[in-house]
């Protein structure tokens, strides 16, 4: 049988909402894919394109930031802002010739359990289907 291609998917996660609705999956013994690899952050807010950008350069074959509900950010705008971030990421990746739907941005609350997981399975499904990162595969010709 022939092997699957299992994507390296990165999450930024929000540690009050995201992150505490991962917790939650967790907690109810949610299953999701173990590809995804999730960073607390203290708000979406911090997370920067050049970041985005690196996890790319580090190998990730997706990235997706998962915040509060738009306008229930605890630090007010910052969900807001890594929002126009993930759109400009998008934009840059179209331009050199990558799928943009490689990076993505979620809104969900600390109690959404069930949508962290469903999120994490998309996006797996997204990525599956879009195959390995041209990145990732001009980095291991080079190596």
């Amino acid at each position: 049988m022939e092997n699957q291609f299992e994507p390296e998917i990165l999450a930024f996660c929000c540690k009050y909402c995201a992150y505490a609705a991962a917790d939650l999956a967790g907690s109810m013994r949610l299953s999701y894919p173990s590809n995804i690899k999730v960073i607390q952050v203290p708000c979406t807010g911090r997370v920067d394109v050049l970041h985005l950008l690196k996890a790319f350069e580090d190998g990730a074959d997706g990235v997706y930031v998962a915040g509060c509900l738009e306008g229930e950010c605890h630090f007010l705008k910052g969900n807001l802002r890594v929002k126009k971030r993930v759109g400009y990421v998008k934009k840059i990746l179209g331009q050199i010739g990558i799928e943009p739907e490689r990076v993505a941005m979620y809104n969900l609350s600390s109690a959404m359990g069930p949508r962290f997981a469903e999120i994490a399975q998309e996006m797996t499904e997204i990525i599956r289907a879009l195959g390995p990162s041209s990145i990732k595969l001009a980095r291991k010709k080079v190596a």
